[in-house]
């Protein structure tokens, strides 16, 4: 299972990783800042290649508190991206976390449902 995730998307997803390892199922969080930065190294560097995610046919999940727009290059066809597919929520950013899916557990719960669907 890998993890995707953007600035404040990191820590839940790291929050999520060690969940996941309590639990013996492996995963690895990959912080990508840039798509672009992101395609540089997995073209131009071979050692990084195994971590592009279009090469490989692991479950993968990114986390984007914004649009999910863009993330299905990276997901293949098993992957699930967390991400708001709605507009016009307002309330403290901790319950709107909550209630899209932001946290740890919701995070840890879709990427059971990934690994179980890779089996």
């Amino acid at each position: 299972m890998l993890l995707l995730a953007t600035g404040s998307e990191v820590a839940p997803c790291i929050d999520a990783y060690e969940q996941l390892k309590a639990e013996g199922i492996k995963a690895r969080v990959v912080s990508m800042p840039s798509w672009e930065i992101f395609e540089y190294h997995c073209r131009e560097h071979p050692s990084i290649a195994s971590t592009c995610c279009r090469r490989r046919s692991r479950p993968e999940c990114p986390v984007e508190q914004a649009s999910t727009l863009g993330w299905a290059k990276y997901v293949g066809t098993t992957g699930h991206t967390i991400g708001m597919e709605t507009f016009g929520a307002s309330a403290p950013l901790k319950e709107l976390q909550r209630k899209f899916g932001f946290t740890p557990e919701a995070i840890v719960a879709a990427a059971k449902a990934q690994v179980a669907q890779a089996r």
